[in-house]
């Protein structure tokens, strides 16, 4: 049997990294993610040595997203999820235009054209499920009013980024990028309608059949499921299924209907949520969230180049500002708006100060197709981790400023 086996070694010294610069950090009083990071980027490329593969470490990460928003959806009902609706959708869409506006505005002063411009915006507008799951966790804020509105936000926040992911490709000529879309999804074209319009129809009209098939079906099917494995002799099997619907449905959802693995899973843990198994179907997926929400972390530093700090430190703090600034002042701004009070507003606009696992592809998508400068990756990473770093610091400060002088949190 070889034993240079890419997965194996990806897992073993990612984790193994990991748990040294995590212990390293936690010794030194500093927030544990750091040491996963700094994890990553000793083993990623750009440092000599060991060289974990980053396209598998990128895969791990994403059953770390998978486990973390089935366990957000077995806590959460559809009536929490309709009770939001309103500032979710107008918010994220709000948020996302906004955002987007400011990438073209600092993508002009990088000299970059209009089409590259709104694909560093998007890239830039959209949270990472991992930070903001983390951050809401680590304050018990998952059940409270302001979590829900945070995590409606962000599953408008991922319908967008899928339908953003459809629609880039076909528009890569007309953005700036390359005239060969070979990272094009194949045109359609319905009732004679427009190819770009006929994508549109298909990805929303897929979206809305996956939702309606676990509303309806799944809502009856996955309790009985596991209602049924709980009523054997075999706690293995109950365990086996929980991650068999996980994983099952998020694969599922994206090989059938085009939707992200974690939107998926937050489906799946949503109609599991209203059988009474939900608290021990959450109990047995904790260690494996866990475990693969670190290589999240760890796949993040990997992608860093520290140089950019030196080469280009201006354009990483123009980005900084968009993601932890801009955002967070036109969220907050939207939160307000609709009379929810200073905590709430700056919970939800604290928790969105970040980016993540779709910034990171739809960026690459824009490299791909020659829309956006391949050093837009660089800056974009650098800002991901720099925010990632300074989150948990931000919810504390915040706490802190509240108290002095908001004592009564209107």
């Amino acid at each position: 049997m070889p034993h240079d086996v890419p997965l194996i070694s990806t897992i073993a010294i990612g984790i193994v990294v990991a748990f040294i610069f995590g212990a390293f950090a936690q010794r030194l009083r500093l927030p544990i993610v750091i040491g996963y990071l700094v994890a990553g980027i000793v083993v990623g490329p750009f440092t000599p040595g060991y060289t974990a593969d980053a396209h598998l470490a990128s895969q791990l990460a994403e059953i770390g997203v998978i486990f973390l928003m089935f366990g957000v959806g077995l806590h959460f009902s559809i009536n929490d999820l309709l009770k939001v609706g309103n500032i979710a959708v107008i918010g994220a869409i709000i948020q996302i235009f906004f955002a987007t506006l400011m990438g073209i505005g600092i993508a002009t002063l990088f000299g970059w054209g209009l089409g590259a411009g709104i694909v560093f915006g998007l890239a830039l507008s959209v949270a990472s499920t991992v930070v903001l799951l983390r951050a809401l966790q680590d304050k018990n804020y998952l059940a409270t009013e302001k979590g829900q509105i945070a995590i409606g936000w962000l599953v408008v926040e991922d319908l967008i980024m899928v339908l953003s992911l459809v629609l880039i490709p076909p528009l890569a000529t007309v953005l700036g990028g390359q005239t060969d879309l070979s990272h094009a999804i194949e045109p359609v074209t319905i009732l004679g309608l427009n190819p770009i319009v006929s994508s549109v129809i298909l990805t929303i009209g897929k979206v809305i059949a996956f939702v309606a098939l676990m509303l309806i079906l799944g809502q009856k099917l996955i309790p009985a499921i596991l209602t049924r494995l709980d009523n054997g002799d075999s706690p293995e099997l109950f365990r086996l299924g929980v991650l068999a619907i996980a994983l099952g449905v998020a694969y599922a959802a994206t090989k059938f209907f085009g939707v992200s693995f974690a939107l998926g899973a937050f489906f799946a843990g949503i109609v599991l949520a209203e059988s009474d198994l939900s608290s021990k179907a959450a109990k047995e997926i904790l260690p494996l969230r866990d475990a693969f929400a670190v290589l999240f972390f760890v796949s993040v530093g990997m992608m860093l180049n520290p140089m950019v700090f030196i080469t280009a430190p201006l354009k990483v703090l123009a980005t900084l500002l968009v993601i932890m600034v801009g955002k967070s002042v036109v969220a907050y701004g939207l939160v307000r708006l609709f009379k929810y009070n200073h905590d709430t507003a700056s919970t939800v606009s604290i928790s969105l100060a970040q980016i993540g696992e779709f910034s990171f592809i739809l960026i690459t998508l824009g490299i791909g197709l020659q829309i956006v400068p391949i050093e837009a990756k660089d800056y974009l990473v650098a800002g991901a981790i720099i925010s990632i770093l300074l989150n948990p610091a931000l919810f504390v400060i915040t706490e802190k400023l509240s108290k002095k002088y908001m004592p009564h949190n209107n």
